[in-house]
């Protein structure tokens, strides 16, 4: 693929960290953004420069940031497995998908969310937990063998 087809099918080229927190800080608030995203810069003394800052020097977040853009604010199909294991910033959107009007966000649809995750979160734990005591080795590795 060439460069320009790149370009043409990222909804984040051209789009600088700033306009883009300014755009969902506009459309849903510190508020929201922190009740979806759970990062502390939309919480602890929110400003769009302070957020900049932060997220400039904090890749993971960052990346939360852009993909809650593309997929909540852009409402977009989800991408494709392929698509979805590169960072947001070099995702190419299909063509002939356009962004359409910013989801609807609530504070109680937020803590719906929340609880689902932490219930998944508390299953794949239980599914990963040691049966045979806290000790146990999940991988069946001998740790304190005697000397024979």
């Amino acid at each position: 693929m060439s460069n320009e087809i790149n370009y043409k099918n990222n909804p984040l080229h051209g789009v600088s960290l700033k306009n883009l927190l300014i755009e969902l800080v506009d459309q849903y608030g510190f508020e929201i953004l922190f009740a979806y995203l759970n990062i502390n810069c939309f919480k602890s003394n929110p400003s769009i420069d302070s957020s900049v800052k932060f997220l400039k020097k904090t890749v993971w977040a960052r990346e939360k940031v852009e993909v809650f853009y593309l997929y909540e604010f852009k409402n977009l199909p989800r991408a494709s497995s392929e698509q979805f294991s590169l960072p947001p910033r070099d995702r190419i959107i299909p063509e002939g998908q356009v962004p359409r009007d910013p989801k609807k966000l609530s504070l109680e649809d937020s803590e719906r969310l929340r609880e689902k995750r932490a219930s998944k979160s508390a299953a794949r734990e239980d599914w990963a937990a040691p049966t045979s005591g806290k000790n146990a080795d999940i991988w069946g590795n001998a740790k304190n063998r005697s000397k024979r």
